[in-house]
């Protein structure tokens, strides 16, 4: 299995885990990023860049290819997923469910669902994804990504940039708290993939750093507490259905930014350092261990 990364998680190539390299960035919090870039006048995709250098450009489009790649391949297979749940892929059939009269809001929660099920189904079958920031939230960036480049026909130039914000949200919520399902619960894995979605998405309309940061953290602020509790361990319920619920959240927090930054009283740093803690004081029942919530349920059920 194949797995390249964004946003903080390590890069594991055909059976070799590399680290990326850390401290790349100086400013270790949102707010003094967007103070520096403030003070320079410069957007946060430029900040990334002169902290990385321009061959994080080149990185970027073999994970948007990467990306691409696990939609399209989850797209095209069927059948039913190993491991014993008999849980049955449903992107195509998602994907393929067109009406006449279908409205434009149901057509944008069909597609950018499948697109999420297409990689959520790939990771549970072993496929090749782009861990961001985790295998177990890897649908939801991708997923709004490739609507949202299709419905506004923006260029992958864009989409690199917009994926580089995704990846520094992703990076920070990593550094200060954690991206771990075991640590933090799923809100360290499908909240912190939220919160990189909706900053992506911000940037990719042309908001401003402000706008960027309200995206970021009214997705990750209603994630708080989600716990991570996959029936038998696998990584298939709640798990894919999750991711999709993810992508969709993405996409209302950052039309929330896009009206209502300039009212906002909580900070992005705010909301990690919370969801550190929340996922400290969460009994180990519910960080990934299977031994709680539905999982212990499904047990008891079957």
């Amino acid at each position: 299995m194949r797995v390249v990364s964004v946003g903080g998680g390590d890069i594991v190539i055909d059976g070799r885990e590399e680290m990326l390299v850390p401290d790349i960035y100086k400013e270790n919090t949102f707010s003094e990023i967007s103070s520096l870039c403030k003070a320079n006048n410069i957007s946060l995709s430029e900040y990334i860049e002169q902290c990385e250098g321009k061959k994080i450009w080149n990185f970027l489009y073999e994970i948007w290819d990467a990306m691409k790649h696990s939609i399209n391949e989850g797209l095209t297979s069927t059948g039913i997923l190993e491991g014993g749940l008999n849980v049955e892929r449903k992107a195509q059939f998602l994907y393929n469910q067109r009406h006449i009269d279908e409205s434009q809001e149901t057509r944008e929660n069909r597609i950018v669902c499948a697109y999420a099920f297409a990689v959520s189904e790939q990771n549970a079958a072993g496929g090749t994804i782009v861990t961001a920031p985790t295998c177990g939230a890897s649908g939801v960036v991708p997923a709004v990504l490739r609507y949202m480049q299709e419905k506004k026909h923006v260029t992958d130039e864009q989409i690199l940039r917009a994926l580089a914000v995704g990846g520094l949200i992703g990076n920070l919520i990593k550094q200060n708290a954690s991206i771990s399902g075991a640590k933090c619960g799923c809100q360290g894995e499908v909240g912190t993939a939220c919160s990189m979605a909706s900053a992506a998405l911000a940037d990719l309309f042309g908001m401003d750093i402000d706008q960027i940061e309200y995206a970021a953290e009214v997705a990750l602020e209603h994630h708080l507490g989600l716990t991570c509790d996959p029936i038998c361990g696998l990584v298939q319920i709640p798990c894919i259905e999750r991711n999709a619920v993810a992508a969709m959240r993405a996409i209302n927090a950052m039309s929330l930014a896009n009206f209502l930054s300039n009212t906002r009283k909580i900070s992005f740093d705010l909301v990690v350092q919370t969801m550190y803690e929340t996922g400290l004081d969460m009994s180990s029942d519910y960080r990934e261990t299977a031994d709680g919530g539905l999982a212990k349920l499904y047990k008891i059920d079957s």
